[in-house]
Parts: structure tokens; sequence; C-alpha cells
């Protein structure tokens, strides 16, 4: 089958390209704007490439057109369409269907699908799930919306290991709609038998009004679980104690408090976990941060016990997990000027990120948090008076601004000469470069390229300490 996909370099459909690939299907592809890590992954794949949604794509006659959420009906201010491509596949009747209900049908069918559903950690638990499967010798499929470090890939198809009734398949189960012509969460096609609902706030202004049609969503998620399936919920979350309370027709696994299922004795970073039903005891002692990634880190073992992993063993194979990149990810060191990537965009994100740090380096060292809000939720300016509250850690902050509508400086305010913002990534490089002082550690925060500031950063600081020894 030779499919082509509209939208290919997002996280989940470059990782469905990777998927159909190993499959042994013939895999084309286009977008706009592709930056890494998945436009990487895909040319490493020998997948085609095509700049833009031009028309003249019908010529390449694949079985059926993929058709990624990126893609809409909208116009451009002189009424031409903003996906020709899409207008003439419509045009000329020619086969399409959405990412998910390709995934479900041609890869999804006849496994046992662990499926990570949350407002926030869903790529991290997602790899942390995959990579505890992975040292049980159980051979997991997966799809993660970014790159695990410890596979280096974004998504496999996987093997049934000995003793599996299915083979596993882990995936990140995200809520947000599935297609222009489908507005169903994606994780409804996906039919897991382990889900998993790590948290659940308020996000995606663009499509959703309120928390509540979020948890509405969340519960559809939850009907497709068999009665034999588990459901794994963080009970430290009233949202989704609310989605439960809607129905739910599996067993249930809780995991966050002292009287959970599942629950964690110390700091995030050295920790003993709990199983309360067996008695089962295992010790997390990792590189990561932050409680975020220690309720992460139960949601996976929770999951995993599910299918047949020991908690200790569990435990003990995230010792070796790598996180992913983007999470986190440190870039480099310049005359004692730390430099970091992450994905965070959401302001509960940017706060757990920054908390996470602060933890780690202490009182004494200060924190730069450099971030575009690039999402759409952030674009709309739903929650910009929750950023000096998402920045509270950090000692300076700087707003790339670029593309708003609404006054990031004034949202900022209350931070006073804490935070500066700038409209373009010349401005932000200057001012931190002026304010950088060695022992810093900054943090670039944006779910998109966010103009290659880490590498632009790294090399200015680098070219300042030649200049110096000049």
């Amino acid at each position: 089958m030779h499919i082509h996909i509209l939208g290919i370099c997002g996280t989940f459909m470059g990782g469905l390209a990777a998927l159909a690939r190993e499959a042994g299907h013939r895999v084309t592809g286009c977008d706009a704007g592709v930056y890494p890590p998945m436009s990487d992954q895909l040319r490493a794949l020998g997948i085609e490439l095509i700049e833009g949604y031009g028309a003249d794509q019908l010529q390449l006659k694949p079985d059926v057109f993929v058709v990624g959420n990126v893609v809409s009906r909208a116009r451009l201010a002189d009424g031409s369409p903003k996906f020709p491509l899409m207008e003439a596949i419509l045009d000329a009747g020619l086969p399409y269907t959405s990412g998910p209900q390709w995934l479900a049908e041609q890869v999804l069918a006849g496994r046992h699908v662990l499926a990570i559903a949350g407002t926030h950690g869903k790529t991290t638990t997602t790899s942390m799930l995959a990579w505890i499967l992975e040292c049980a010798g159980l051979t997991p499929g997966f799809l993660v919306g970014g790159v695990p470090l410890n596979f280096g890939v974004s998504a496999r198809l996987g093997a049934q290991a000995a003793g599996q009734q299915r083979p596993l398949f882990v995936i990140e189960a995200d809520e947000y709609d599935t297609a222009f012509f489908d507005k169903r969460s994606k994780f409804v096609h996906y039919r897991p038998r382990t889900a998993v609902l790590n948290n659940l706030e308020f996000d995606h202004a663009d499509i959703f009004d309120d928390l509540a049609q979020i948890e509405r969503q969340f519960h559809h998620l939850v009907r497709t679980v068999p009665a034999q399936g588990r459901v794994v919920v963080n009970d430290l979350e009233e949202s989704l104690t609310r989605v439960l309370y809607q129905g739910c027709w599996s067993a249930v696994a809780s995991f966050g408090s002292t009287v959970s299922d599942f629950h964690a004795d110390g700091e995030a970073h050295d920790f003993r976990v709990l199983h309360r039903a067996s008695g089962a005891t295992g010790h997390v002692q990792w590189a990561l941060t932050g409680r975020h990634n220690q309720l992460n880190a139960l949601a996976a073992i929770a999951a995993a016990e599910h299918v047949g992993v020991p908690v200790d063993q569990a435990a003990q194979a995230l010792a070796s997990f790598q996180n992913v990149r983007r999470r986190m990810e440190l870039r480099g060191c310049v005359a004692g000027i730390t430099v970091y990537d992450d994905f965070a965009h959401h302001p509960t994100a940017i706060r757990t990120t920054l908390d996470g740090l602060r933890r780690s380096v202490g009182n004494g060292a200060r924190i730069l948090a450099l971030f575009e809000p690039r999402s759409n939720t952030m674009k709309l300016g739903t929650m910009a008076a929750q950023l000096p509250w998402s920045l509270e850690a950090a000692d300076l902050a700087f707003c790339h601004t670029a593309g708003l509508d609404w006054d990031a400086a004034q949202a900022l305010a209350p931070m006073g000469a804490r935070a500066q913002v700038a409209g373009d990534l010349d401005t932000l490089l200057a001012q931190v470069l002026q304010a950088a002082q060695p022992g810093d550690h900054v943090v670039c925060m944006s779910n998109g390229s966010f103009g290659g500031i880490h590498a632009r950063l790294l090399d200015a600081l680098a070219q300042r300490v030649k200049t110096g020894l000049r």
C-alpha cells in the first residue's frame, strides 16, 4: 500500500509514517515549515518529504491519503484554499482517512494497547512505560510524541513476546481532535485495554470551551476500556474523579496519594514504590527531577504491572531511563552557563519544569526562563494571567511575543524587572546575553523549534568567550 500523509512532520503523524514504513508500506508525505527532530527521523528512514500542500501531489496516486489535523478547509486572504491538496482530494473523490483511524485499523487491531492520556506528561510517561516493557523482554510496539533517548526513534511495531496473549503497543493518547472531518478526540480510536489518566486540566482553548468538555472526552476514552482492562488514574486530580464518577466498567488502579494503590515515598530523584494490594515494593533512583516525574513513574509502573511486570522490576528499569528529547534536554554548557531545551508551553508545565530544576540546582543558582507562547491555547491569551505564577521559580524570564494578539508585557507586569519581552529572536537573544552570568541555568521552553535559540545562544556564548580570550 502507498500512503501519502498530509502534515507528516507532526509528532504523531511522523510516528505513524515510521510505523507504516516498518510494516512495508510505501510512505510519502508533505508539510510546511518542517523542523527537527521529526524531519530528521523521517529523512533517516528514507521517507520522501514534499514542502507544501500543492494539488500537483495527486500525481503520486497513493492508495489512500492520511490527513493530519493540521489540515483544514481554511482559505487565505485572497480567497484561495490554504490546503489546495485537500481540496483536490475532495473534488476528485479520492480515498482519505485520519491518522488515528488508519493506525487503529492497520496497526492496533489485535494488540493489547496501553494508552497514556493526560494534559501533561504523556510523552514522558509513554516513553517510561515502553522502556519498562522493553527491559522486561516484552518487545512492545510504541508511538510517542517525541524521541525517547533509550530507543532513538519515536515509533516501532514491536513483536509478540512469549507468554503474551497479544502483542503489546504503548501509545501517547491525545485528547485533541482527530481531523477537520472527525472532531472526536484522537484517543477514542485506540481502544486500549490499559488506559492511564495521568492528569487533567483545561487546555486546547481553540477547540474546547471549558474543562467539562474535556472531561467528557476523557470519559469517552474510559467507555472503550473492556471489563478485563484497567484504568490507571491519578487520584490527586479532582477532574479525573469527576470523569470516573460518570461511569467506569473496568478495574481501577490509583496512584499519587498516600492511600493510593501505587504510592511513592521519598524525593523525586530517589524514592520507594509500594503496591498496596500485594505489598510489593520497588526503588527508583534516577537523574530525573520534579514531583511530576515521580507521578509519571508511578503511572508507568501501575500500567506495566497490569501486563505482568513486577513493581521491583519496573522500578529497576527506570534507573536506566534516559528521558525524551526536548524534555529538560541538556544542550550545552559554555562559560559556566548551562542551556536546556524543554517542550513546556502550558503554564502548569512551565511551572513544574522550573520547580523541578530549582529543586535540582538549589537556591544558590539563578534560573533564566526563555519561552514563547506558541500553542493555540497560549496564542489566544486564555492563560496569560497564569504566566507570573508559572514563572515563580525563575530569577529572570524572557518572552518571545511574535504572533501574539495580547499584551505579554502587561501579563508579566506583576514580575516587574524580572521579566522582559521581545518581538524578535535577535532582541531576545541580546537580552539573555546581557543578563547571563557564570553559574546560570537557562531553560528554553517551546512546543516548536523556537528559531534554534538554543544553538544560537550557545554559539554566542562561545564567541563571547573567544573574544574575551583575545
